[in-house]
């Protein structure tokens, strides 16, 4: 068994969707990013990614690489799963929590879910995601941005 963690944060910015979970959630702006920004799905990659031991998001699709200008994270997520077959590696359950202020996103996370499952070809019982405000605090309290925390757990293929 192998267990990795990730964690992004991205600022909010007028004029911009606001993408989480490859969900776009209506809200006034939008997170800032060269991607699409969605911090739940880029924790995510890094927590897969540090279970697998290949490194971070950032050293597999550059911010200065112009093919991964305004993508969608899903396809991200998607490259992570072909690397971790290659290395033949299963995934077990991945753990995730977005710092929020607002919007709520009550009724956005089992969307999320699926998008999520469906991508990585998983069951819904293998994804959790949460969501929490900082109670004010720091940057994500005061509303200028969001962050993600993810936890994965993988397997060798046997």
């Amino acid at each position: 068994m192998r267990i990795g963690f990730g964690y992004d944060i991205h600022p909010l910015k007028g004029g911009r969707k606001l993408i989480l979970g490859s969900v776009e959630v209506p809200f006034d702006r939008g997170l800032e990013g060269h991607s699409d920004a969605d911090v739940l799905l880029h924790s995510i990659c890094d927590a897969l990614l540090g279970a697998a031991g290949l490194g971070d998001i950032g050293e597999h699709f550059s911010d200065k690489d112009e093919r991964y200008k305004d993508i969608s994270s899903l396809k991200l997520l998607a490259e992570v799963k072909e690397l971790l077959e290659q290395k033949k590696l299963i995934i077990e359950n991945i753990d995730s929590t977005i710092i929020i202020e607002q919007p709520n996103l009550s009724s956005f996370k089992q969307k999320m879910k699926v998008n999520i499952t469906n991508t990585l070809g998983l069951s819904s019982s293998q994804i959790n995601i949460k969501a929490t405000t900082n109670e004010g605090l720091g940057a994500v309290g005061r509303g200028e941005g969001i962050a993600a925390y993810a936890v994965a757990l993988l397997r060798e293929k046997k």
